[in-house]
């Protein structure tokens, strides 16, 4: 039985995450501690209690999801054959199959979470999701908008595409997604333009922190967002990372070459179940778990 592992990225934070995993394994309470003391943040009070508020600001969402799914998979212990992660799930994945140690993934991420907020108060915009419309229709009316940026950023499953940009041309393919004939167009609560260009400016800050780590084989091989195919070689590794905050999240596509490559069992470690319903409206054959602790 192949099996790869998943990792979520924003979106499937919720209070009380990681509270289960922390109280039953003694063990894994170390990573708590380090994590709290390089991100500067009470990350298991923020975490366990909230307010919720707190924990959808990405300063505090990308190193709490991190943290959960590198953590569960240290408990887990799963001999998997593959892995990916959806955004920010895509560090935890390079982690846990051994590119880079957990703490400089830590630090990875808090640069990546910092620069990000930094580039959504100088470039402001937002994101919506798009059901029922086939991918090069979606491009198509992205295109089509020739005052502000937008873009096709999540490729989440057949038909459910996510659209990233500056909010009036976002707005603008809203309507035009509607008179196509999307079944469900729906603005997502967030306060940034993520995997468009507006992220020019954190793609730079985390090459510069990205650069000078020494990232190793991976232990089976890791699925980025950029390419959606099998990597293993540590250089293209890095270059897709770094690629990745102005460039599309390709789970789709991830999906169905994992599939092609032998993948039939598929377990989301972290909070909640986004991944796995991704898995199951692309792979209608695919077995699914998901782990929290």
């Amino acid at each position: 039985m192949s099996i790869a592992l998943l990792f979520p990225g924003q979106g499937s934070q919720a209070v009380g995450m990681g509270r289960a995993l922390y109280e039953r394994h003694p063990e894994i309470r170390p990573l708590f501690e380090e994590a709290e003391s390089v991100i500067g943040l009470p990350l298991r009070q923020l975490m366990f209690e909230g307010p919720p508020e707190a924990l959808q600001r990405t300063a505090i969402t990308q190193p709490a999801l991190y943290l959960h799914g590198f953590a569960v998979a240290q408990v887990r212990q799963i001999q998997a054959q593959a892995a990916a992660g959806h955004s920010l799930g895509e560090f935890t994945a390079l982690a846990v199959a051994g590119v880079f140690s957990f703490s400089e993934g830590l630090y990875l991420v808090k640069v990546r979470a910092q620069a990000m907020q930094e580039a959504c108060d100088k470039h402001p915009g937002t994101m919506a999701a798009i059901i029922g419309l086939e991918e090069a229709t979606v491009a198509a009316l992205c295109s089509e908008v020739t005052e502000g940026i937008v873009v096709p950023a999540n490729y989440n499953s057949p038909g459910q595409i996510v659209i990233s940009g500056e909010t009036a041309a976002v707005d603008s393919v809203i309507e035009k997604a509607k008179a196509a004939g999307a079944k469900l167009v729906k603005k997502l609560a967030v306060n940034g333009a993520f995997h468009s260009p507006l992220m020019e400016s954190a793609r730079h800050k985390l090459a510069e922190a990205i650069q000078p780590l020494s990232f190793h084989p991976p232990r089976f091989p890791v699925y980025p967002n950029v390419t959606g195919c099998a990597e293993s070689d540590p250089s293209r590794l890095k270059a897709l990372l770094i690629e990745q905050l102005t460039a599309p999240v390709r789970w789709t596509q991830t999906l169905q070459h994992l599939w092609e490559d032998g993948i039939r069992t598929f377990y989301e470690l972290g909070p909640g179940t986004v991944l796995n319903g991704l898995v199951r409206r692309t792979l209608s054959e695919a077995i699914t778990a998901s782990y929290d602790s």
